[in-house]
């Protein structure tokens, strides 16, 4: 548990730093080149900068262990963090696109410097190797918070594609004199905020279900079922439920056992059921083993 949280948060600090450097450079560069398109995608990364301190948060928040107030443990802050990103995700795309269309409504174009297509090609770069970087470690140690916000570093580098496109569309257009060419930067700016927007939902839509505990599908607890089925003394798995808290799962069972046996004996199969999930899966964290008779 110690290790999966250093490298989380090891993990969560790296994209803090990244985005706060790539947030400042994109917006000062956007400034000075006119592009809105690279403005636009400088505060997406620096709404990275908020989402990736949450993820922070919500790492330390699960890592305590269970107590009275919360005997299920402290998991689902990871989620809760996720949901923070996704909000934070719809919010910064909103104000994106409404600043975009007003460009495009008014009629306002800018003259973009072609430095600002080093500075969105060097964004690229580096948040997709971030993006990389995190999942593959959020994938490792089952951690949904470092996932959701590794796919907010690949929606950043989408976001970038974007901008160079319109950015050098743009540049095109001033070059050779085209005027409806000019507007691709702005256009550009509402398509950023159109994918940020559909980012924030999906992650957030994710963390809602399991907030509220939606149990996970029949695919999904097949192999918890199975080796239920493994223990010696289980003569039928009645009901399964799994539940995500975050990065671990705690099942509830209900088992049939030989009506014909102690108490004790019944006892000692639930406890085998348990351990069984335990060391066989290691997402599992708890399970909660009621013991029927068999007819």
């Amino acid at each position: 548990m110690d290790q999966r949280y250093s490298k989380a948060q090891f993990a969560s600090i790296l994209g803090i730093i990244a985005n706060l450097i790539l947030a400042v450079i994109k917006g000062v560069a956007g400034v000075f080149t006119n592009s809105k398109a690279l403005i636009a995608d400088a505060f997406h990364s620096a709404s990275d900068v908020v989402s990736s301190f949450a993820v922070l948060i919500g790492i330390r928040a699960a890592r305590k262990p269970p107590d009275p107030e919360h005997p299920y443990g402290h998991g689902k802050a990871e989620n809760i963090a996720t949901l923070i990103v996704s909000i934070l995700l719809i919010v910064v795309g909103v104000e994106i696109l409404l600043d975009s269309i007003q460009s495009i409504w008014d009629r306002t174009t800018e003259n973009t410097s072609t430095y600002a297509l080093y500075v969105v090609i060097f964004s690229i770069l580096v948040k997709e190797a971030l993006f990389q970087y995190k999942h593959r470690l959020g994938k490792k140690i089952n951690s949904p918070a470092i996932i959701a916000d590794a796919w907010h570093h690949r929606s950043d580098a989408i976001s970038s594609f974007i901008a160079l496109a319109g950015i050098g569309l743009s540049i095109l257009g001033r070059e050779y004199d085209i005027t409806a060419l000019l507007y691709f930067d702005p256009v550009a700016g509402s398509m950023i905020a159109v994918l940020v927007m559909w980012m924030g939902f999906k992650l957030g839509k994710d963390a809602v279900h399991v907030t509220l505990e939606t149990v996970l599908d029949d695919e999904e607890t097949k192999e918890f079922f199975e080796t239920t089925m493994t223990v010696g003394g289980v003569e039928r798995v009645d009901m399964l439920n799994a539940r995500s808290h975050g990065s671990y799962v705690i099942i509830d069972v209900k088992i049939s056992v030989d009506p014909n046996i102690t108490v004790d004996q019944g006892h000692s199969i639930a406890a085998r059921v348990k351990e069984r999930l335990m060391d066989q899966h290691a997402e599992v964290q708890d399970v909660y083993v009621h013991v029927n008779p068999y007819h």
